[in-house]
């Protein structure tokens, strides 16, 4: 996972509920029930999914999260053009819940590009379809946030990348410094449907829930002509899953972390490593490290059990690794776009090592690429106000997520690499050289302008 997906994990979280009172007690009494009863199964849930607050605050979290239509063409610029019709609109999907006849529709796939130029899958469900998603995700997740172990930090509310970096950080200074970092192959398109509503079952066993959720992971992917991936043209195809749960829907990230909590669960129960080797797992979504003080084949043995024949998935062993020692010259580990590493002391070797923590080489690479695109020959026209206020954007969110650590480095490269690139583009769209005005450095130009320095 790429510093670009976590950030948009974190962006996309539930609406806030100080608008619903009585929809955020709910939720307290619900995660409150589940923390002090962990055997109990909820079986009266489908009448809060169709409350009028309940259905509101998932308008507001799927109205604020934007998104293209599904496979209707319906947008959210169409439901807001009136307040009335936006009120008629959300009415209606509560009538169509109360009478059981809503029904999930299919989900539009598009692909977008990878940082390693390969394509991932995206399914965009129907606005309806996010909104009714949305109202089961704000019942049903207190319930199993109550059960979620402290490893998790991806999906969740209140919990970031950084929490996750941070962990990984304790754990080595702790004397854990032999990783077995893992991949998952194609994680969400690969989540086996009766494993997961087995795992869902454990806590909620209202069927009318239930068959919502069934209904979701059923419905029929829309998929793009094979021409189109080339800029052509066709028709497209309509294709039935038996497996997975698409990325872009509101409640797959909440069902992808139910089904790998029973790795997290194992692994913290007596037969795990956390019991007999003392490790510790520090999960974000899809993407895991174990950190202990000896990397052995019995660890990678037990997660390979545990993630292939427990769960059903598949570990992608060309890009899972196990480092032996950290401290190793040489040796780091990546994880969400941080660098973690026992770098050499600025003051020289006589100084030791400390334990660094940056943007790794891949996730500057992937922002200097950004910068090209945005000051690209086809550019040329775009007004420099215009132009400083897209870079902004992009430096400023990606400042902003590797704060922690040791990111000056990082940010003095990147501050460099923008003054150059954006000298070089005005100096290309002029006939004559550009200069700033006379007595101005080139960067004091482009500050006054407010470009902005990390």
């Amino acid at each position: 996972m790429t510093e670009e997906d976590a950030a948009a994990i974190e962006c996309h979280q539930s609406a806030p509920l100080a608008k619903w009172p009585k929809l955020q007690a709910l939720r307290a009494t619900l995660g409150q029930k589940a923390k002090l009863e962990k055997q109990f199964r909820f079986y009266s849930l489908y009448d809060h999914i169709c409350r009028t607050d309940t259905l509101w605050a998932a308008w507001e979290t799927v109205r604020r999260n934007k998104g293209a239509p599904g496979v209707d063409g319906v947008s959210i610029e169409q439901i807001t053009a009136t307040l009335e019709g936006e009120a008629a609109w959300v009415t209606a999907i509560q009538q169509s819940l109360s009478e059981k006849t809503y029904r999930a529709q299919a989900v539009r796939r598009v692909y977008i590009p990878k940082a390693d130029g390969k394509l991932r899958p995206l399914g965009i469900p129907t606005l309806i379809d996010r909104v009714v998603q949305a109202a089961v995700k704000l019942i049903v997740e207190p319930i199993f946030e109550a059960d979620f172990e402290d490893c998790s930090h991806g999906f969740r509310p209140g919990r970031s990348a950084h929490d996750a970096i941070k962990s990984v950080e304790q754990s080595i200074r702790e004397g854990r410094n032999a990783v077995y970092d893992a991949d998952l192959a194609s994680y969400f398109d690969t989540i086996p449907h009766d494993k997961l509503i087995a795992g869902v079952r454990q806590r909620v066993t209202d069927g009318r829930v239930l068959g919502l959720i069934r209904q979701w992971l059923d419905a029929p992917v829309i998929e793009p002509p094979p021409e189109a991936k080339k800029g052509g043209s066709g028709k497209p195809r309509m294709t039935r899953r038996t497996q997975g749960t698409p990325q872009g829907g509101v409640l797959s990230p909440l069902l992808a972390n139910i089904h790998l909590h029973w790795f997290d669960r194992a692994f913290h129960g007596k037969e795990g490593p956390a019991a007999w080797a003392n490790a510790r797992l520090v999960r974000y979504a899809d993407d895991f490290v174990i950190l202990a003080r000896y990397m052995g084949g019995r660890i990678e043995g037990w997660v390979e059990e545990k993630i292939e024949r427990r769960l059903g998935l598949k570990i992608n062993r060309e890009k899972t690794r196990v480092i032996h020692n950290l401290k190793v010259d040489g040796e780091q580990l990546d994880f969400l776009g941080f660098s973690v590493k026992h770098a050499h002391s600025l003051y020289g070797k006589g100084g030791g090592k400390y334990l660094c923590v940056e943007p790794s080489a891949k996730a500057q690479g992937r922002m200097r690429e950004k910068v090209r695109q945005t000051l690209h020959r086809r550019q040329g026209l775009t007004p420099l106000p215009d132009l400083i206020e897209r870079l902004n954007r992009q430096i400023g969110g990606w400042g902003n997520y590797f704060q922690i650590g040791y990111p000056r480095k990082a940010y003095r490269g990147l501050n460099s690499y923008v003054g150059k690139k954006l000298n070089k583009h005005l100096n290309r769209r002029s006939q004559r050289r550009w200069h700033p005005p006379a007595g101005e450095s080139t960067n004091a130009y482009f500050n006054r302008m407010g470009l902005i320095q990390l």
